[in-house]
């Protein structure tokens, strides 16, 4: 694995063909067998009720607005069958830090949905879990324990953004701090849960903030093994508050730099996925050879990005032709990326 000081001289270095050749070789090494994978899995969104007012986030609504919401279980019902029925494996249920959803709540829906469904839940952020764990009153390992005995199989890496206290105050203050993310994570490994790692870049943060987001994951994953992925992305500013302040949006070759940093930095994480969501398609299949072995899912809903402005869209064979055409094998995973599906 290369050195914080490595990786940030390759960021501020011009040689981006020199940069991706080096991460394509570390892809290579890690996955031999030339398989770039993707899910088909949905997002569901079961409020968009929010007390956080992140800078960032054009989806959020606060508590008493008119356009608030929070799903019944027969809607959260009738996605989950729909994604069933389209060859979904699982759902990533996320959604705003409710005042009034306590543990309760989420301990029925995962109940229900498990009793209906043969379903993978890879459900609910580091800040989501914090604020169940605040208005319940409960510690951050006794709330994970309640929700993974209810049906909770593993957590996505959401609400990282930039693992820096600094920014995070900057873009999204009330939000839970470094520590109380990492807490989360590091408690979610312990009792036996996988997890991801996410990052959203773009926010005006600077290459060492950067660094310091990729320290923090890269010794987590050290000490426990928990992250299954790496997952970086680039912020939307066009329907954001905080678009106001950030004028230009990262461009296909820093996303492409990221990308390839990531692989090169994280050599204990297997997975590195090449989003198509925010960069769009055809900079997700340029980076299949910057380090990305894996595409995503192909998203059967998705509400917060496209809140933002961005409306990027694919289907599953349009993801498989992709992976094809940049010269690999597509291949279906499972939320654990394991793939199974080789069609």
């Amino acid at each position: 694995m290369i050195s914080r000081a490595e990786a940030i001289d390759l960021y501020q270095s011009n040689d981006l063909i020199g940069l991706g050749m080096a991460a394509d070789a570390v892809r290579r090494k890690l996955h031999p067998d030339g398989i770039v994978s993707y899910i088909i899995d949905r997002n569901i969104n079961y409020t968009n009720v929010c007390t956080e007012y992140c800078s960032f986030c054009a989806f959020y609504r606060p508590v008493g607005h008119q356009e608030g919401y929070v799903h019944p279980k027969e809607v959260i019902f009738g996605k989950i069958q729909e994604t069933i029925d389209l060859g979904g494996t699982g759902i990533l249920m996320q959604g705003g830090l409710h005042p009034d959803l306590k543990i309760e709540w989420y301990e029925d829906l995962l109940r229900a949905i498990k009793q209906r469904f043969d379903i993978w839940c890879h459900c609910f952020s580091a800040p989501e879990i914090v604020n169940i764990a605040d208005v319940s009153g409960l510690s951050i390992e006794d709330t994970l324990l309640r929700l993974q005995a209810a049906g909770l199989d593993s957590l996505p890496g959401g609400g990282a953004e930039i693992l820096d206290d600094q920014v995070r105050h900057r873009i999204s203050r009330l939000k839970c701090g470094v520590q109380e993310w990492v807490d989360v994570h590091r408690t979610c490994h312990k009792i036996g849960m996988r997890s991801t790692a996410t990052m959203m870049f773009g926010t005006g943060e600077t290459i060492e903030q950067r660094m310091n987001h990729f320290d923090l994951v890269r010794q987590i994953q050290e000490d426990t093994g928990g992250f299954t992925a790496f997952i970086p992305w680039s912020f939307q500013r066009e329907l954001t508050s905080l678009g106001r302040f950030v004028k230009e949006e990262s461009t296909a070759v820093e996303y492409l730099k990221m990308l390839a940093i990531s692989r090169l930095y994280f050599e204990n994480i297997l997975n590195i996925q090449s989003s198509w969501v925010t960069p769009g398609l055809k900079t997700c299949q340029m980076g299949l050879r910057f380090g990305g072995n894996d595409v995503g899912s192909i998203m059967i809903e998705e509400n917060v990005v496209s809140a933002a402005g961005t409306h990027n869209r694919a289907s599953e064979e349009e993801l498989r032709r992709l992976i094809r055409d940049a010269g690999f094998i597509p291949k279906q995973r499972d939320s654990l990326y394991r793939t199974y599906f080789l069609n």
